[in-house]
């Protein structure tokens, strides 16, 4: 994948717009045997300031790009290098894009902090004022509309994490003016999607959490209408008696029958005997 392409067509740029095809086979003509050439023109004919050339060997190819590239030609250097497809070279063009991007992220990593709720008469020399005695800053600027009206946030960069970190712990909180600041390490954009959506992620599982909780809850104390109830015999049903209840006698006996059961000579209370039937 590290090894070298080799290529016979060149890309070159920077001639300017006087550039003919004359003169450009008169620029590369002493590097090799030129096979063809184009010099890319506008609508009118002038020349865009760019071209390509084909040479019958790769060697040919790379010398033309090792002694064309920085050489003066009408008051600028000229630039050359392998001549690419369109797709091969925006491939190429997003993969130095990607690079930049990281270098920027790694170089503000840990330094640049994000600083909102400011009062709109704060501008970038006040804000600078008021951090600068954290560390050094090496950039503070407040963000403002299209009317230079202050948004109510802004950015301040130091020049180590240790310096970043002191005035977060610092600032964040205090009254500036006549407002309290939020001060926090600022976060790429991607960074404060993920978390929102973590957070976001976060909120429903403790809601689904009370859910399932409460569920359990209705499971273990169900609601009065969820007791069983066994409904009432029919009247075309018969009684339910066991056949020792049927057999079983009252203890309560007739008056007359609990008399005759009585000896002669039992007694009443009052000292009288009872009389007999």
């Amino acid at each position: 994948g590290n090894q070298i392409k080799k290529f016979t067509n060149v890309y070159v740029k920077n001639f300017g717009e006087d550039m003919d095809e004359a003169r450009f086979k008169e620029l590369v003509d002493n590097l090799g045997k030129v096979l063809s050439l184009k010099v890319v023109t506008s609508d009118g004919g002038r020349s865009k300031g760019f071209g390509f050339v084909s040479f019958e060997t790769p060697e040919e190819a790379q010398k033309a790009v090792d002694e064309l590239t920085g050489k003066e030609w009408n008051g600028q250097k000229l630039y050359a290098a392998r001549a690419q497809k369109k797709a091969e070279r925006q491939m190429d063009l997003k993969q130095q894009f990607e690079k930049r991007k990281i270098e920027r992220i790694n170089r503000y990593q840990g330094v640049n902090l994000y600083v909102k709720n400011l009062d709109d008469t704060v501008d970038d020399a006040y804000l600078r004022e008021q951090f600068s005695q954290y560390g050094t800053i090496t950039s503070a600027k407040v963000m403002m509309d299209d009317k230079e009206n202050s948004k109510g946030f802004g950015f301040v960069c130091y020049s180590s994490p240790e310096e970043a970190t002191k005035a977060v712990t610092e600032m964040n909180g205090r009254i500036l003016v006549s407002k309290p600041l939020y001060v926090a390490l600022a976060q790429r954009k991607e960074e404060r999607k993920a978390q929102l959506a973590a957070q976001h992620m976060q909120r429903i599982a403790g809601m689904r959490m009370q859910q399932a909780a409460g569920q359990q809850v209705n499971q273990v104390f169900p609601q009065a209408g969820a007791f069983y109830m066994q409904p009432l015999a029919q009247a075309s049903q018969r009684p339910f008696f066991t056949p020792q209840m049927q057999q079983m006698r009252p203890r309560w006996q007739p008056m007359q029958q609990q008399q005759q059961m009585r000896p002669s000579g039992m007694q009443m209370p009052g000292g009288g005997q009872v009389p007999r039937a």
